[in-house]
């Protein structure tokens, strides 16, 4: 019987994790030289996938085809010129060939479980989710990526680390190998880290926190730019700055009540490190100004989840939008 995977969610590296689980549990290295095909479902009709599905493996017993962003299980679905026949999906979806295996993945923190096809895959395929990792997880998740790379981190390494990846998986994985590279006897100094993760700084996610809040227009657009070439999508770093500025806003609330950072933490499941950016950051806005800028990113989210504007140029007029205001001065108290 042929199998059918669904991977959906925001966190990009646990998804590459379980598809490559699948890759090497459902073939063989010979098999996959052949018989493994991508697709991606913005420009590519599924039917196309469906029938390269349906044909023969070459040279082999089984093939694999993995096809990304299939739009079509979005609630709202962007605008494309590609129109896909939904109705041939479903009939392979109960009918699948036996000798493959259909991956779709969908990077998406939602997908709309009202729809047909949507409710047919939930009953016929394996459908697993994958959540962005909160901050409050980020010092558990460097510990395990530490221990699969056989690292031995110096105390403060940990923070630095996080600093440079935010909350994205597969950078913090990526500076953590880049340290190994240097490492001595597996083990990273604070100095190594310092050197190594310093021109990371400049593009993590962070960073285009602090350009926003400094109000310096070019230092946010550059670094945006910057995650883009990373693979970073606009819409997880809308999510990356509203997650941020709500934190702002929450430390802003409870410093009103006369809660100290050691009580905060009680109330705001976040590492050290990001509660003590954030009681730093809060005193540069009121709590209007914060709600003004939380108001802006909601907004932009919904341009680019319904497709109303092109993703890079809503994340770069909200960019300009909240950093005018904030020169002019509507933004600070």
């Amino acid at each position: 019987m042929g199998k059918i995977y669904v991977l959906y969610g925001e966190e990009r590296y646990l998804i590459e994790q379980e598809k490559e689980k699948i890759v090497r549990a459902e073939t063989t290295e010979e098999e996959r030289e052949f018989n493994y095909s991508t697709f991606n479902l913005e420009d590519t009709p599924v039917e196309e996938v469906v029938a390269d599905a349906e044909t023969l493996p070459f040279l082999g017993d089984r093939k694999l085809i993995v096809a990304e962003n299939p739009v079509f299980l979005l609630a709202k679905p962007p605008k494309s010129e590609v129109e896909h026949d939904i109705n041939r999906l479903l009939t392979y979806i109960n009918d699948p060939a036996p000798y493959t295996t259909l991956v779709l993945i969908a990077p998406y923190e939602k997908v709309d479980e009202r729809k047909k096809v949507m409710k047919e895959l939930k009953k016929k395929a394996e459908v697993k989710s994958f959540s962005a990792i909160r901050e409050w997880n980020m010092e558990e998740w460097v510990d395990k990526l530490a221990v699969e790379l056989n690292l031995d981190l110096a105390s403060g390494v940990k923070e630095l680390v996080i600093q440079s990846a935010g909350t994205n998986l597969m950078v913090m994985r990526s500076e953590l190998e880049k340290l190994g590279l240097y490492a001595e006897n597996n083990y990273i100094s604070t100095d190594i880290a310092e050197e190594l993760l310093s021109s990371s700084l400049d593009t993590s996610g962070l960073k285009l926190v602090d350009a926003v809040i400094n109000k310096d227009l070019g230092k946010a657009v550059s670094t945006y730019k910057e995650l883009l070439r990373m693979n970073e999508e606009p819409i997880a770093l809308i999510a990356l700055l509203a997650s941020q500025f709500r934190m702002i806003a929450q430390v802003k609330i409870l410093k009103q009540k006369g809660y100290t950072e050691n009580h905060m933490k009680n109330y705001i499941k976040a590492h050290p490190y990001v509660l003590k950016l954030a009681g730093q950051r809060e005193k540069k806005f009121t709590q209007e100004k914060l709600d003004h800028i939380l108001l802006t990113l909601a907004r932009t989210d919904e341009y680019m989840k319904t497709g109303q504007m092109e993703k890079e140029l809503a994340f770069e007029m909200m960019l300009y939008d909240i950093i005018a205001e904030h020169n002019r001065g509507a933004l600070t108290p």
